[in-house]
């Protein structure tokens, strides 16, 4: 039996928590309710479900995308009041679109052959699915590191934990998420 339109939906959760997480400063994300805009954006899906429900995966992936990021943009303007610089500020779409292919070439990394190059957005969604499995500490090493750059003594800074805790950390994590990625395929 397939999933219904709403499974499906539910599907991109992790996606978009993930998403939303790579787009929010690591130091911020404390004060903005990450789960709260991937809900209200899966809300505003199901209210738009007779408008989508006939789309692929993709072109829902795409909605979603910019419902994400219309939301964080709301979410982000009631905690930064203070005056900023149009010219510097960057395109929340953007920064989604830019992530979203940072985790897709990622996943592409060791992909070659056109047919592989296909099933990128299903593996994004996979991949986001099995990084929210792993233990919370290296969910955010990898994260930090692979998405933001940052390096081991920053990451061991924002932890609280030492440059070789983190480089554990890093390994277990890519190990672990390795494991999930076999067992979801």
């Amino acid at each position: 039996m397939s999933p219904g339109p709403e499974q499906r939906l539910e599907g991109f959760r992790q996606y978009l928590a993930l998403l939303a997480r790579l787009q929010v400063d690591p130091k911020l994300q404390a004060k903005v309710d990450l789960s709260g805009v991937v809900q209200q954006t899966l809300l505003e899906a199901y209210q738009s479900l007779q408008k989508i429900d006939g789309w692929n995966e993709a072109q829902q992936a795409a909605w979603l995308r910019q419902a994400l990021a219309n939301n964080l943009k709301d979410e982000l303007r009631r905690w930064r009041t203070e005056a900023r610089d149009v010219g510097r500020e960057q395109s929340l779409q953007a920064a989604l679109d830019q992530s979203s292919t940072r985790l897709e070439a990622w996943l592409a990394a060791n992909q070659s052959s056109p047919s592989q190059r296909v099933d990128r957005q299903e593996q994004a969604v996979r991949l986001a699915d099995a990084l929210a499995r792993l233990p919370e500490a290296q969910r955010e090493a990898l994260v930090l590191q692979h998405w933001h750059g940052w390096s081991l003594v920053q990451i061991a800074e924002h932890l609280g934990r030492t440059p070789a805790a983190v480089a554990g950390l890093l390994h277990r994590g890519l190990g672990q998420l390795r494991e999930h990625l076999q067992e979801s395929e």
